[in-house]
C-alpha cells in the first residue's frame, strides 16, 4: 500500500485529493493546523472512527513553520509521495499580511523541502514530492500562459509561490530530488472556502435569491481568468507524480472569462438580475491588480494525457446547487427564530 502525506487536508484541494488517493488505495496522512474549532468539515465523509475497522486516514498536528515537526513526521510517516498544498492563499488578504504569507507559503517550502531531503537520506528511499503553483505567479505577464512563460507576480502571495517554484525547482536539480511544480489556474468547487470571490457570487446570490440579504458586495468585475473544478485539478497532481521524471506543469482548461461572466452566469441560474443587487466595493479591490489569466496546458495533456472533465458551466451549476441548499437551511433557521451573527453574513 503506497502511502502519502498531504500538508492542509482540510482544504478545497487537500479534501478532494485525499478522496481520490483513497480510491486508488492509498493510505493518506493530512497535516493538519490546530483550531479550537474543528476544522474537518470537508474530510467527515472519508472519516472511519478506528475503533471500528482498519483507518487509512490519518490526520497530523502540524505547520509549516515549525521545521523540526516536519522532519520527524516524515520519518514517522515514511511517505512514498508528499503534496504540498499549505498555504495563506488569499490573495487580498496577503496585501494585508504579507510577512506571514511569505513565511509560511515560501520559507514553508523551502522547510518542508530541507526536511524531505534529509528524510530520503536518513531513510534510504525515494519520496516524491508536489509543489502547489499558483497562475497568480504570472501576474501582468500576457495570456495564454505556458511552462516557459515568465513569472511577473502582482501580490505577496504570487512573489511568495515563486520564491516557492524556484526552491522546489533548485532541490530538484541540486539534490536529484523528485519535485514536480504544478502551476494551477483558478480552480472552485462547492468546497472552495466563502471568502474566495466564487464562493462569495454562489453564496451571496443564493442568500439574496431567498430574501436572506439584499446586497452582494464585489471589487474588481473585469479581471479575467482560467476557471475549471478542484476535482480535475488534483487528478493532474497525482500524474505528476506517477511519472518517470519529474517536471513541471501548467494546469488549466484554456478558456478565459471575465469575474463578471461568472457572476452573471451564477445570477442566470437562480433568475437574478446582477444589475439590482450587486454592488462594488473599494475595500475588495487589489492594490495591483492581474487582469487576465489564460492557461496553455498542452503539456500536461500530452504528457500525462490529462483533461478537463467538468466544464465552466456545470462548475457554476454545481457551486449554486449547493449553496441553495445551505441557503435553505439558514432560512430555515430565520424561521425557526434562529438569526445569523452579521460576522456569519459579512463576507457573503
Amino acid at each position: 500500500m503506497k502511502k502519502a502525506l498531504i500538508t492542509s487536508v482540510t482544504g478545497q484541494d487537500g479534501s478532494f485529493l485525499a478522496e481520490l488517493l483513497l480510491q486508488k488505495g492509498y493510505e493518506v496522512h493530512g497535516l493538519i493546523r490546530r483550531a479550537s474549532t474543528f476544522n474537518t468539515g470537508r474530510l467527515e465523509h472519508l472519516y472511519t472512527d478506528p475503533h471500528q475497522g482498519q483507518v487509512r486516514l490519518l490526520l497530523h498536528y502540524g505547520d509549516l513553520s515549525d521545521a523540526g515537526g516536519l522532519r520527524r513526521l516524515l520519518d514517522q510517516v515514511q511517505p512514498d509521495e508528499v503534496y504540498n498544498l499549505a498555504a495563506q492563499s488569499h490573495v487580498r488578504v496577503s496585501f494585508d499580511q504579507a510577512e506571514f504569507t511569505a513565511d509560511v507559503v515560501g520559507l514553508g517550502t523551502l522547510r518542508i523541502l530541507e526536511a524531505l531531503r534529509n528524510a530520503e537520506e536518513g531513510l534510504g528511499k525515494q519520496i516524491r514530492f508536489y509543489q502547489a503553483g499558483s497562475s497568480e505567479m504570472f501576474g501582468a505577464t500576457a495570456p495564454p500562459q505556458n511552462e516557459t512563460t515568465p513569472f511577473y507576480p502582482r501580490s505577496p502571495y504570487a512573489a511568495s509561490k515563486v520564491a516557492a517554484h524556484w526552491y522546489a525547482v533548485n532541490y530538484r536539480e541540486a539534490y536529484g530530488l523528485f519535485i514536480a511544480n504544478g502551476i494551477l489556474f483558478n480552480h472552485e468547487s462547492e468546497r472552495r472556502g466563502e471568502t474566495f470571490v466564487t464562493r462569495n457570487f454562489t453564496r451571496g446570490l443564493t442568500r439574496i435569491y431567498l430574501g436572506l440579504q439584499d446586497k452582494l458586495y464585489l471589487g474588481n468585475l473585469e479581471a479575467r481568468r482560467d476557471w475549471g473544478h478542484a476535482a480535475d485539478y488534483v487528478r493532474a497532481m497525482w500524474l505528476m507524480l506517477q511519472q518517470e521524471h519529474p517536471d513541471d506543469y501548467v494546469v488549466a482548461t484554456g478558456e478565459s472569462h471575465s469575474v463578471k461572466e461568472f457572476l452573471e452566469q451564477a445570477a442566470a441560474l437562480l433568475g437574478l438580475d446582477c444589475e439590482k443587487v450587486v454592488e462594488l466595493d473599494p475595500r475588495y479591490l487589489r492594490p495591483t491588480e492581474v487582469d487576465f489569466l489564460q492557461g496553455d496546458a498542452t503539456k500536461a495533456r500530452e504528457k500525462l494525457g490529462w483533461k478537463p472533465e467538468i466544464s465552466f458551466e456545470e462548475l457554476v451549476k454545481r457551486m449554486v446547487e449547493h449553496d441553495l441548499e445551505l441557503a435553505r437551511r439558514d432560512k430555515m433557521l430565520v424561521q425557526a427564530g434562529h438569526r445569523a451573527s452579521s460576522m456569519e453574513t459579512a463576507h457573503a
